[in-house]
């Protein structure tokens, strides 16, 4: 089959395939893996230039608590995001699950247990989807390295990775999301036979969504640390550090504030994407304490205000002018800054019927002229009790569009 004639396929069925994640908005990622223990984040065997030999030994030493990822699932839930993808083998080549690739994993070594098999079985129970993170990239492999001088070398890796994959893809029941990483050091997807791998992977689960991390597009792209809505049309997925750092780092302290994590689900909300945001447990599995700390308001406030994020939603750039939720006659306005008893919004041409608060039904006075629209008798402070961040749901009559603009004059 041909690059071509595989894409063909996988537009095909995109659509239905993507029909949960494009309603979804809100994912977890977790990084973990042997680099927890030292706590200097995932990069630290390369960027440490730690020998092979001497950061194998983590592997004997990692001894995690009794499943961990049933914390890290009913966190997940908690606090509103619908599916989780866990980091099955980084960068350092260390496999979390019963491979019979390498002994170089889980059940093996230190923990002698299949930490995958948790994680999946942790998502079924709390009722999220399930996506398996996997590293193109290896530092352990011997060939990981030598793959791109050496065609022995290559088909030995490449054997070893499809064979990693076709396990992920066998050995768990259903898998929601394929989630590549890493594709140093062979240039392009014929040389990691990109197109033989995936197609075997949907072979094996034909529900299966991909990411572009793999020298294709596949079904969406993954902006990182960067909550840029792709072109109108291409699905697109923000993953992003909760503290900056992706694996245990303690000494990565700026947690990103409940707030701030909201403003980065509107965004996505607003541009039609998805926010995958992580976290990295700590060397037995525990949640860092600033984690839970941040995502519990954040929980409660998608229980409020849940409507303006989830399910199918319209693209806002082009219709609106910031700061809104679009969902057919129906506008969602966030209002992180409390204006007080007034709130005045310019360029709104469209009727609008009847605006409420929607966390509680709420009903609000307005009066709406030609350029205006004032939102009338509001509390002093904002109504959200849980990040200031109140959400205002306008009914019109129909799609709402906002003009603005510098060329606006009063006569």
């Amino acid at each position: 089959m041909t690059q071509e004639e595989y894409l063909a396929q996988v537009e095909a069925t995109r659509a239905q395939r993507m029909a949960w994640w494009r309603e979804a908005r809100f994912g977890m990622f977790v990084h973990w893996g042997l680099y927890a223990q030292l706590g200097r984040n995932e990069w630290v065997m390369n960027r440490e230039r730690i020998p092979v030999a001497e950061y194998e030994s983590l592997a004997a030493a990692w001894k995690p608590k009794e499943r961990p990822a049933r914390e890290w699932a009913r966190l997940a839930k908690d606090s509103g995001m619908k599916y989780m993808v866990m980091t099955t083998k980084h960068h350092d080549g260390f496999c979390l699950w019963d491979t019979q690739q390498t002994d170089y994993n889980a059940v093996r070594r230190g923990p002698g247990r299949d930490l995958v098999r948790e994680y999946v079985e942790a998502c079924h129970e709390f009722g999220l989807r399930v996506g398996l993170y996997y590293s193109l990239l290896d530092w352990h492999h011997p060939d990981g390295a030598q793959c791109a001088k050496d065609e022995t070398a290559r088909r030995r890796f490449l054997d070893f990775t499809q064979g990693c994959v076709r396990e992920l893809m066998s050995n768990y029941g259903k898998i929601d999301i394929l989630w590549y990483d890493g594709v140093w050091p062979l240039p392009d997807a014929s040389a990691w036979e990109s197109v033989q791998r995936n197609a075997m992977a949907r072979q094996l689960q034909p529900e299966l969504i991909i990411n572009n991390r793999a020298f294709l597009e596949e079904d969406y792209g993954t902006p990182e640390e960067r909550v840029t809505p792709a072109e109108q049309g291409r699905d697109w997925e923000a993953c992003m550090t909760f503290n900056y750092a992706w694996g245990y780092m303690p000494s990565a302290i700026d947690w990103r504030s409940t707030r701030e994590v909201i403003s980065m689900l509107g965004t996505c909300a607003a541009g039609q994407g998805n926010l995958l945001l992580n976290i990295g447990p700590k060397p037995d599995g525990s949640v860092p304490e600033e984690a839970v700390e941040q995502l519990a308001p954040l929980g409660r406030w998608l229980a409020d205000n849940g409507e303006a994020v989830y399910g199918a939603v319209d693209r806002v750039r082009g219709a609106m002018e910031g700061g809104w939720t679009i969902k057919g006659n129906v506008a969602y306005r966030w209002c992180p800054r409390w204006p007080g008893g007034e709130l005045v919004i310019g360029g709104i041409r469209t009727k609008v019927n009847r605006i409420t608060l929607l966390a509680t039904g709420e009903p609000v006075q307005f009066w709406q002229g030609d350029q205006q629209l004032k939102m009338l008798n509001l509390p002093q402070r904002s109504p959200d009790p849980h990040a200031g961040v109140a959400v205002y749901k306008f009914e019109c009559d129909a799609p709402p569009r906002q003009v603005l603009g510098s060329g606006y004059v009063v006569l």
